[in-house]
């Protein structure tokens, strides 16, 4: 039998590999992979992988932002984080109107940045825990200190989910428009943007109502990020 100083022992080397173990998942993991990402393309992420098993196909194919019409960063901009250039990585004024919304029960209204969404993307998979919300704030402070505003808008240009197994500017572009993500002009820019956060839902080609009326408030806000220079901090 064991003596209770055996015990001792194994249920300290037991704590020591358990916060090891925590260490490499929730520290040095994330860090590593963070930082191979700021020089080299994610190949897929988890959303890209749940979606082809459900039979929706892939279709993802990388371009550089610098190679991207500035149309649609400034038009996702306009979209889904107004303040992407100023705030780093949380932006609390959208997640408190976020909150009273969602309490005073009206439609269910998301208050996460650009940055946080890329968190997201890349790194972890759908759903609402506040595990996974936990993880995001992690990976998104990671990313805003170690890829900065132009690497995040860049992964998440070529991350989107634009449509039933299209992701990314070019693959968007591509399929609905017949033409390069340099060559997006500022509607179609809009009406990509438009479809944001439902891409499985919204249409691109035919749009509803709903989708035709936001993609016209789109362009009107995307001539505000740029008179304003919202954008500036991507280029």
């Amino acid at each position: 039998m064991w003596s209770s100083r055996s015990w001792g022992r194994s249920l300290r080397r037991l704590l020591r590999n358990i916060a090891l173990a925590l260490f490499i998942i929730l520290v040095a993991g994330p860090i590593v992979a963070v930082l191979l990402f700021r020089f080299i393309p994610p190949p897929v992420t988890p959303l890209m992988v749940i979606r082809a098993v459900e039979g929706k196909g892939l279709d993802h194919r990388w371009r550089p932002i610098d190679e991207v019409a500035p149309a649609l960063p400034r038009a996702l901009i306009a979209a889904e984080d107004a303040r992407f250039c100023e705030h780093h990585g949380f932006d609390f004024n959208a997640l408190q109107k976020a909150y009273a919304n969602n309490e005073a029960g009206k439609k269910i209204r998301g208050g996460s940045t650009i940055s946080q969404q890329t968190a997201k993307n890349i790194f972890l998979w759908p759903g609402r825990s506040y595990v996974r919300k936990g993880l995001e704030a992690w990976f998104t402070v990671l990313i805003e200190v170690g890829w900065g505003k132009k690497r995040i808008m860049e992964v998440y240009l070529n991350s989107i989910e634009f449509g039933p197994g299209i992701y990314g500017a070019e693959s968007a572009s591509r399929r609905y428009f017949g033409v390069g993500a340099d060559k997006l002009t500022q509607a179609q820019a809009s009406r990509l943007a438009a479809i944001l956060p439902s891409p499985l839902k919204w249409r691109v080609i035919k749009p509803g109502k709903y989708v035709a009326k936001r993609t016209q408030k789109i362009g009107k806000a995307s001539g505000a990020v740029r008179r304003d220079g919202l954008d500036d901090c991507i280029g």
